[in-house]
């Protein structure tokens, strides 16, 4: 009786219908059950009947067995397992791990945690944060050392930006520490969303707005067209930022509240990137080609508003999805991203896809509504958890439904039996692609993709699912339920991980806030290296910041690693045979801190893949041996080549070190050559020595800047970095050009921005004294009948004048006082004095005199302007 509750609690989240390949444990179990009545027991009934119908399509028993997924292995309860201490048993159940007991953490609903006991090859001891309890989980394979990993994969609608690539480069790493160093064996999918209403609209927008301008309307039609969409814009802002305005209910959910400040912050932004576009129009206006830059995001959404039904070519988004996957693959290759061993598509499921509903709808957890397919989540919730990554969410907002349902879903509120409810098929619309169905034309809901493909390709069970933190709700959440309704089990989805957002100016960057940055544009300002590194000092599962300071950051940790490696391979370069080999305390000590770093690593890699302290770790590493450097005077040049290549090992497993060479960044192509260009970069080196030394006692400037030319220039085209030590010893290193090349133009603008800065401080102080010059010249040209009524003493004096002709009286028509009317004689006289020596300056032309000296302080205020 005991075991049969067990056993049929156990199966409750098993599949044991849909992919099931028995074992030779399913048989011996329903073997011990003999004729028992398991009527009361509904899943243990279940499971007993399959099995007997595959025991008679097979003539009384199978032969062979597929030991990757038997499910009574995977079932058996505590008691029926076999014990530790039979070695045969124990390597079975290494390959095929039993689900421990059910857990429930910090609010989740329970998780089955795979028992690590079962499957003691795949226990690591690597712990992941698994968003299902959010908590460091143990990590435990379902089989062995294999792995399946799904992690979603891009919407192809536009260019990729940093934000995409925040979860690409994250899951690159997390599986490139899972293979190379923590030695499982993963396969990799990834999904491209090729139907999706973003990419409906982009492509749809983009042939209307093609269309519009084959129409070469006027500047002014053009105008008028514009300033209506930005019409239609401001007052849809407006209205939003009204409706934000407005409090919300007693009682509402913390999540609700973030919520709208986030919304808040968003339409602020909106605003903002509005008022700009104002002020492009404004100065774009009567020049065509300035108007259609500025105004054609407005132009496109009105137009699509108006004629987005008319479009009903499906090439259109076929070829659109084609256009941004291939320039998404071009972005994975700079970046240095493994390709994944699965890239599946949408548009090559659909029919999966409606095979997929059919099954759902027949077992009673989706229902067909007005030709769209809705998946039913209070029936589900009877019998399932939901949601499971944010439990906070059983209740959907306005944001969520917005966020599962896509911008073409308006009409989508009045067919469902409850809001919650999310749309596994999509009834498509004029202007929208479509592809048969029982219910009619239409197009897959965008969760229901990645349980089709995970499905075909992982089974009815995965290790790891990985995506963006953002997509955890309805995503996620929705995927896993209609996954988990499909195959008949309990936990479709044994870890989930999520990627951290990838921040900038305090908003995730996102296209729809045109806050991003593309990769390519991140590219053409740093090195996939730099860019690689800069993932690797923020953690993979918080949110990470994109700004200047965490990439200067990347930068110099970067140069910190090159330059160690420099010396280094500088070192081994030499004949280091000929020196004493045997360790001094300083080696010793060396190496124990190399081995509390290796312990470090492992300890931090275990810890939930904590990349930042192992870089940490790495960095300390290298300032201890720089420091052994610096203080030894023969330092061994195997022991420094132990520690650089174990500092390139863990370089190598981020990802960050390409090539096959044991020390250093350089290239694959570099890495083997190197060897060979030795002895000519040794020789030039010595020359070039010999030379800026010679010159340096002669003071020859002219040679000094030459040979700075050779190694700022010549040899950085080369990939060759020179470094001119106090010994007067140049030390080269072999490194990527066009990283050397960047870097040095980051140098070059460094410097140049010094000298601007400097410049444009002498030209600020010398404008400020010629002006301060030129205000008693301007005001020594005033004829001297004049002088009291002009310039800086206009209406300043009464009429009233003394026998020398100075005012008496001031603009009220009050006597001066006496220390005024002193006054007055003493301007009167520097006035008289000043204008003498002018004219005696100026050779008797003082009006050009001073025009010139004008002439001159406009010269220095334009270069001003043009340094600012």
């Amino acid at each position: 009786e005991a075991v049969l509750v067990q056993l049929d609690a156990s199966l409750g989240r098993a599949p044991y219908v849909s992919g099931f390949a028995p074992g030779p444990d399913d048989f011996d179990t329903l073997a011990k059950l003999g004729t028992a009545d398991t009527t009361r027991f509904p899943h243990v009934n279940r499971w007993r009947a399959h099995l007997r119908v595959l025991q008679a399509r097979s003539n009384g028993g199978l032969t062979s067995w597929n030991l990757g997924t038997p499910v009574a292995t995977q079932v058996a309860s505590k008691a029926s397992r076999p014990a530790a201490s039979n070695p045969a048993a124990a390597k079975k159940f290494a390959a095929t791990p039993a689900m421990g007991d059910p857990v429930a953490k910090n609010g989740h609903p329970k998780w089955y945690q795979p028992a690590a006991e079962a499957n003691a090859i795949g226990n690591t001891g690597l712990r992941l944060y698994n968003s299902l309890t959010d908590d460091k989980d143990l990590f435990v394979p379902r089989n062995g050392k294999k792995v399946g990993m799904y992690v979603c994969g891009p919407t192809v609608y536009n260019v990729s930006h940093m934000g995409h690539a925040r979860a690409s480069l994250t899951f690159d790493i997390l599986r490139r520490v899972l293979e190379d160093y923590f030695g499982y064996s993963v396969l990799y999918q990834v999904n491209i969303t090729d139907i999706d209403d973003k990419i409906i609209l982009h492509a749809r927008r983009n042939k209307l707005f093609a269309d519009y301008k084959a129409k070469n309307k006027s500047a002014s039609d053009l105008q008028a067209d514009i300033e209506k969409a930005l019409a239609s814009q401001k007052a849809k802002l407006e209205e939003k930022a009204q409706e934000l305005a407005q409090p919300l209910a007693a009682g509402v959910q913390k999540r609700v509240v973030e919520e709208r400040e986030t919304l808040i912050k968003e339409n602020a932004l909106k605003q903002t990137q509005l008022s700009e576009t104002v002020a492009k129009l404004a100065a774009a206006k009567g020049n065509v080609e300035g108007l259609y830059a500025a105004g054609s995001d407005l132009l496109k959404e009105m137009i699509d508003k108006e004629l987005g039904h008319t479009v009903t070519d499906q090439a259109i988004f076929e070829e659109h999805a084609r256009r941004f996957e291939m320039s998404w693959l071009e972005d994975m290759w700079a970046l240095k991203v493994r390709d994944a061993d699965v890239l599946t598509r949408v548009t090559e499921y659909v029919p999966d896809v409606v095979d997929f509903i059919e099954q759902t709808v027949n077992k009673g957890f989706a229902y067909a509504s007005n030709g769209s397919v809705y998946f039913d989540t209070q029936h589900f919730k009877k019998s399932h958890d939901y949601p499971k990554l944010v439990p906070a969410a059983g209740q959907a907002t306005a944001a969520d439904i917005a966020e599962g349902e896509g911008a073409l879903a308006s009409e989508m509120a009045g067919e469902k039996k409850h809001q919650n409810d999310f749309a596994l098929w999509k009834k498509s619309k004029a202007g929208e692609p479509s592809w048969p169905s029982p219910w009619g034309p239409g197009r897959p809901g965008w969760h229901i993709e990645c349980s089709v493909m995970a499905s075909d390709v992982l089974g009815d069970c995965m290790d790891i699912h990985g995506g963006g933190s953002d997509l955890k709700f309805p995503h996620h959440d929705n995927e896993m339920a209609q996954s988990e309704a499909y195959h008949g089990c309990q936990q479709w989805v044994n870890y989930f991980i999520h990627a951290g957002h990838l921040h900038i100016k305090g908003l995730k960057m996102s296209k729809s806030l045109k806050n991003f940055i593309t990769i390519k544009q991140a590219l053409e300002m740093y090195t996939a290296r730099q860019l690689r590194l800069m993932f690797l000092n923020q953690r993979w599962d918080k949110a990470m910041d994109f700004s200047d300071q965490t990439m200067e950051a990347a930068k110099s940790m970067e140069s910190k690693f090159n330059n160690f490696f420099g010396e280094v391979k500088a070192i081994l370069r030499q004949d280091w045979t000929k020196k004493r080999q045997r360790w001094t305390p300083a080696e010793s000590a060396l190496q124990k801190t190399l081995e509390k770093t290796q312990d470090e690593v492992h300890e931090r890699l275990c810890d939930n893949v904590d990349t930042p302290e192992v870089m940490r770790v790495l960095s300390d590493l290298i300032t201890e041996t720089n420091k052994y450097l610096k203080e030894t005077s023969a330092p061994q040049a195997l022991m420094l080549q132990r520690v650089a290549q174990y500092v390139c090992k863990v370089l190598k497993i981020f990802g960050v070190i390409e090539g096959m060479d044991d020390i250093g960044f350089t290239s694959a192509a570099a890495s083997s050559g190197e060897q060979a260009v030795a002895p000519y970069l040794d020789a030039f080196t010595d020359f070039r020595d010999a030379v800026r030394t010679d010159a340096m006692a002669k003071k020859n400037t002219e040679v000094l800047t030459l040979c700075d030319s050779v190694r700022d220039v010549t040899m950085v085209q080369l990939g060759v970095r020179l470094e001119d030590k106090p010994t007067g010893k140049a030390v080269w290193k072999l490194e990527d050009a066009e990283a050397l090349k960047k870097e040095q133009a980051d140098k070059d603008n460094a410097a140049n921005a010094k000298e601007s800065a400097k410049r444009k401080n002498k030209l600020q102080q010398d404008i400020k004294k010629m002006e301060k010059d030129l205000g008693p010249l301007r005001q020594a040209l005033i004829p001297e009948d004049q002088y009291w009524t002009a310039g800086s003493n206009a209406n300043k004096y009464g009429a009233e004048r003394d026998g020398s002709g100075l005012p008496t009286t001031d603009a009220k028509g009050e006597a001066l006082s006496k220390k005024a009317a002193k006054g007055v004689k003493a301007e009167w006289d520097t006035f008289q004095k000043t204008r003498a020596t002018l004219v005696e300056q100026s050779g008797g032309k003082p009006e050009e005199f001073v025009k010139e000296r004008e002439g001159e302080l406009s010269k220095l205020q334009q270069e001003l302007a043009s340094l600012s």
